[in-house]
């Protein structure tokens, strides 16, 4: 079956979306577009439909430098990972630990995607990963080793925070993932 060629008539769908409103967020930060401005185009944006009314909100910004190359690795073979305060989550986070600890405190950090995607990758150390009192939680592509992940999702779920998906293997370390209390 071949695709059809993408025209301006092209249907959009959330991915393009998200994408745009990313691009419009990012040229905020960037101070080329005001802050109404930004509502404006970002309400533009999440209600277009077309490939040509999404083109029309981020025709005069600039592509997106990063494109989907946003993916970050941490790794030490013994210590300690730590990351914690206002540090910017790529969208794709690889932690690699042979004997460390790792600590991943999301609850402060910059988060500009509304899915991340944290692959791990530990030998005998532990990792603790805090996410925001907001986020969803995947652990099921998380192959546990010698100990149980431990999650505990929220008894209430606050809508609007990011989806996080944790994968990888924990060989004979703990996973533990929490949320933060609210602020």
């Amino acid at each position: 079956m071949t695709s059809l060629p993408d025209t301006p008539q092209t249907r959009v769908g959330a991915a393009e979306r998200d994408a745009a409103a990313e691009r419009l967020q990012q040229a905020y930060a960037e101070e080329r577009i005001t802050h109404e401005e930004m509502e404006q185009r970002l309400q533009h944006a999440l209600t277009a439909t077309t490939r040509a009314e999404l083109d029309l909100v981020t025709a005069d910004l600039p592509a997106d430098p990063r494109g989907d190359a946003d993916t970050a690795t941490l790794a030490a073979g013994g210590g300690r990972i730590v990351r914690r305060g206002a540090w910017r989550v790529p969208r794709t986070l690889k932690v690699a630990s042979a004997f460390g600890k790792i600590r991943l405190d999301l609850s402060h950090a910059v988060i500009e995607h509304p899915v991340i995607d944290i692959e791990l990758g530990l030998g005998f150390g532990r990792a603790t990963i805090t996410v925001p009192h907001n986020a969803t939680v995947d652990v099921d592509g998380v192959q546990g080793g010698w100990k149980a992940v431990r999650y505990r999702p929220p008894r209430h779920a606050t809508p609007g925070g990011p989806h996080i998906r944790i994968t990888g293997t924990s060989g004979f370390g703990r996973v533990r993932i929490r949320h933060a209390r609210r602020r």
